[in-house]
C-alpha cells in the first residue's frame, strides 16, 4: 500500500515542496491529491527527508492544508505496444487522436536503458530520404544522428514532414517506421503534421507524439523521452529500423532552462544549466544498432538556432555529440530555393560509410566529391564576379559559375512533394556535370567518366 503524505509545505509556481517522506527516488512518480481531483508531478529533488516536486498541471487551486501527496515508486513510464503504429499520442504518452488507449505488452521507464559501447554495431547502410541534397551529397546512414540546423522562419516543419513522409531503407524485407516528436509547437503546426500524414497515408508506418507550447514545461522533456522509448520497443524488440524526427530540440532546451531557474540552479552559458551537454547526449545517443539485433535506431533532431548563431549553445552542443548537420539557408530560401539545403556547410561524418556498389552505386562517392568540389568553385566565381565583373572570369570560371546556378536551380530546389530515388539523384548529377568540361572533373575515376558522362548525352 502507497503512504500519503499530506506534509504540503511550500508551493511556488510549478514547484511543490513535501516533508517528511521516505524511500522517495529522483524522477518518481507523484499524484497530488486536492478533494476529488488528482494531479501529477515528478519528483526533481531529494534533501534528506524533504521531496521537490514538479507539476505536470498548474497548481492553482492546491490548498496546502488539504493537499495528499502519493508517491508511486517508480518514474514515468510508456506502455508499448505494435498498435501505436498510426497513433497520435500527447506528450505523456496519452492518445490523443480519438482512439481508444492502448494495451501495452510491456511498459518501459522513459529514460531508457544506456547502451554498451562494446556491444554497438557501426553504422554502414544507406537509408534513402528521396532528398537530393541529403541523399547524393550528405548520405544519411542507419544507426546515425544527424540533426537539421535551421532558423526562425524558415521551412524546417515542411521539411520535417517530407523525410518523415519518403525515407525508407532499400530491400523489400525490411521493416521500417518513423517515430514523430514534435515538442512546443502551435495548434496551426500540430494540425500541419497530422493532417499531413494522414492525407499521405505515411500515418501508417508512424507513430506520433505531439507537444504543444502551452502543454506544461516538464511535459516538454518528457517528449522526446517518449519517442525514443516508442523507437527503442520498435527497433529492438521488434526488429524494425526506426527512424526518429525531433522537432524543436530548441524548445527542448528552452524548458530544460526554465525548470531549471525554478529550481534556483546556478546557470551556465546564457540561462542554460550546466549539464545541458549531459542531458542532450542522454538523447541522441540512444540512436544507432546493437550487435545481434536486427533493428536499428536513426535520429534526425531539428532545432531551430537563436538569431541565427552557430555558436549558440544548442547548436554547439548538439554538432558536437552528432555526426554532422544539415544546414538550411536563409539566402537560399529568399532564391525560392527548397528545400534550402545549403550543401557547403553541410556534413555528414558516416556519408562513406552507407555509399558505393552494393549500397547506393559505384559512382556515388566520386560524383559527391566533384560535385560538391564543381558547387564551391562556381560559388567562388561568382563572388569575384560580383566584385569584379565578368570580364575578370576566364571562360572555364564562367562555366563553372553557370554550374553552380544549375546545381542549385535542379539538384537542390525539388521542392517539397518531389521524391527522388538514389539513382535518380545520381542520374541528376552526371547531367549537371557535362556543363563542364571533361577536363575538369579530376575527382572521378575515368572508368565511371565513359560509363556515365556519356550515357544519354543527348
Amino acid at each position: 500500500m502507497l503512504k500519503e503524505y499530506n506534509t504540503v509545505r511550500e508551493i511556488v509556481g510549478p514547484l511543490m515542496l513535501v516533508e517528511g517522506v521516505e524511500g522517495v527516488k529522483y524522477n518518481e512518480l507523484v499524484e497530488i491529491r486536492c478533494g476529488e481531483e488528482i494531479r501529477s508531478g515528478k519528483v526533481l529533488e531529494i534533501n534528506r527527508d524533504k521531496a521537490l516536486v514538479q507539476l505536470f498541471e498548474p497548481s492553482q487551486g492546491i490548498k496546502m492544508t488539504s493537499a495528499k501527496a502519493r508517491f508511486l515508486g517508480h518514474g514515468i513510464e510508456l506502455g508499448v505496444s505494435e498498435d501505436m503504429l498510426g497513433r497520435v499520442f500527447d506528450g505523456m504518452g496519452n492518445p490523443r487522436d480519438g482512439g481508444a488507449p492502448i494495451i501495452p505488452e510491456m511498459r518501459l521507464d522513459i529514460n531508457g536503458q544506456p547502451i554498451n559501447p562494446v556491444s554497438r554495431d557501426y553504422p554502414n547502410e544507406f537509408i534513402q530520404t528521396g532528398i537530393s541534397a541529403i541523399d547524393g551529397l550528405n548520405t544519411l546512414v542507419r544507426g546515425q544522428k544527424l540533426p537539421v540546423f535551421s532558423m526562425s522562419g524558415m521551412p524546417h516543419a515542411e521539411l520535417a514532414a517530407q523525410i518523415a513522409r519518403q525515407a525508407k531503407v532499400l530491400g523489400s524485407n525490411e521493416k521500417f517506421a518513423v517515430v514523430f516528436a514534435a515538442v512546443g509547437i502551435t495548434f496551426e503546426e500540430a494540425d500541419f503534421f497530422i493532417n499531413d500524414f494522414r492525407k499521405t497515408g505515411a500515418i501508417e508506418r508512424a507513430v506520433m507524439f505531439i507537444n504543444l507550447a502551452n502543454d506544461p514545461a516538464v511535459e516538454r522533456v518528457s517528449t522526446p523521452r517518449m519517442a525514443l522509448t516508442a523507437a527503442e520497443y520498435l527497433a529492438f524488440e521488434k526488429d524494425m529500423h526506426v527512424l526518429v524526427i525531433t522537432t524543436d530540440i530548441t524548445n527542448y532546451a528552452e524548458a530544460l532552462r526554465e525548470i531549471s531557474a525554478a529550481r534556483k540552479e546556478v546557470p551556465g552559458r546564457r540561462g542554460y544549466p550546466g549539464y545541458m551537454y549531459t542531458d542532450l547526449a542522454s538523447m541522441y545517443e540512444r540512436a544507432g544498432r546493437i550487435v545481434g539485433k536486427k533493428g536499428s535506431i536513426t535520429q534526425i533532431p531539428i532545432l531551430t538556432m537563436p538569431e541565427d548563431d552557430k555558436t549558440h549553445p544548442i547548436p554547439d552542443l548538439t554538432g558536437y555529440i552528432t555526426e554532422g548537420q544539415i544546414i538550411i539557408s536563409r539566402e537560399l530560401y529568399k532564391r525560392g530555393i527548397v528545400p534550402p539545403i545549403d550543401v557547403l556547410p553541410s556534413l555528414s561524418r558516416l556519408k562513406d560509410k552507407g555509399i558505393g556498389k552494393g549500397k547506393t552505386r559505384e559512382d556515388h562517392a566520386d560524383t559527391m566529391n566533384q560535385l560538391f568540389s564543381a558547387y564551391a568553385q562556381g560559388k567562388e566565381a561568382k563572388e569575384l564576379s560580383s566584385i569584379l565583373g565578368d570580364a575578370a572570369l576566364t571562360d572555364t570560371d564562367k562555366k563553372f559559375a553557370a554550374f553552380a546556378d544549375e546545381f542549385e536551380k535542379q539538384y537542390i530546389s525539388q521542392g517539397f512533394n518531389v521524391n527522388r530515388s538514389i539513382e535518380e539523384t545520381l542520374d541528376l548529377g552526371w547531367k549537371l556535370l557535362r556543363l563542364l568540361p571533361r577536363g575538369e572533373l579530376k575527382r572521378i575515376r575515368d572508368e565511371y567518366l565513359e560509363k556515365y558522362l556519356d550515357k544519354d548525352k543527348d
